[in-house]
């Protein structure tokens, strides 16, 4: 039955990639018993970092945790278009760091049991402001005393400041690229721009890999900074 075997096919692939997130959940938490808030960042867009954010967080909430997923790509979010949908209204991130609105009100409960999220809200004319503003590092200080695990997703560390302001205030970060997808220089300075925060960076994670190209072909060279792992989606 062709119906019945591809519905086969999807659960394995679903299985698969489920195991891949809570690979890197293990080596994350194998970093540090005092790594709690991680910030992820990517070089370019469309390379898989707010959908790495996203199942990481599931990951961490389905293993018992308390989690939150905070979305503070402020400039250009796509976290909620109908990836995570959430079971109430809520405010947003940029509501909260502007004065606008209470942190409460920007707390949503989600699908997933345990998983909570705080949405990016409205566009702000000072992104990296509001990011740079006592705020945000009062914010992390007081979700941490509720939280196991805070996951922080951020603009692309190749285009604007953000991620880096972010990573300063969180206890590690991480970096998403697709693979074959962004030169090896552009990878390395993203690297170095992460590294230069002070706060440890716990790697690479290698999206989109094909098992099928030789480990020492042309996606070799990311082995280099430590990827957790290999997907294909």
């Amino acid at each position: 039955m062709p119906t019945l075997e591809l519905t086969k096919a999807k659960l394995a692939s679903q299985k698969k990639v489920e195991e891949y997130y809570n690979a890197l959940r293990t080596n994350i938490q194998l970093s540090g018993e005092n790594i709690k808030t991680i910030a992820l960042t990517s070089v370019q867009p469309g390379e898989g970092k707010s959908t790495t954010s996203m199942n990481l967080a599931i990951s961490f909430a389905r293993a018992g945790y308390r989690t939150l997923l905070v979305d503070a790509d402020i400039r250009n979010s796509v976290m909620l278009g109908g990836v995570l949908k959430t079971r109430s209204s809520i405010t947003g991130l940029t509501d909260y760091l502007s004065g606008n609105a209470d942190l409460s009100n920007g707390l949503c409960d989600t699908n997933v049991e345990n998983l909570f999220v705080i949405d990016s809200g409205q566009t702000s004319p000072n992104p990296t402001g509001l990011l740079q503003s006592k705020n945000f590092a009062t914010m992390l200080e007081v979700l941490e005393q509720h939280y196991d695990y805070i996951i922080v997703d951020t603009p692309p560390v190749g285009l604007v400041i953000d991620a880096v302001i972010i990573a300063q205030k969180c206890d590690a970060s991480l970096l998403v690229t697709q693979a074959g997808s962004i030169k090896r220089k552009a990878i390395q300075k993203a690297v170095e721009q992460l590294e230069s925060t002070g706060t440890p960076f716990l790697g690479v994670v290698l999206n989109r890999y094909d098992l099928q190209v030789d480990k020492y072909g042309s996606y070799g060279a990311y082995g280099n900074y430590g990827n957790y792992g290999k997907q294909k989606k």
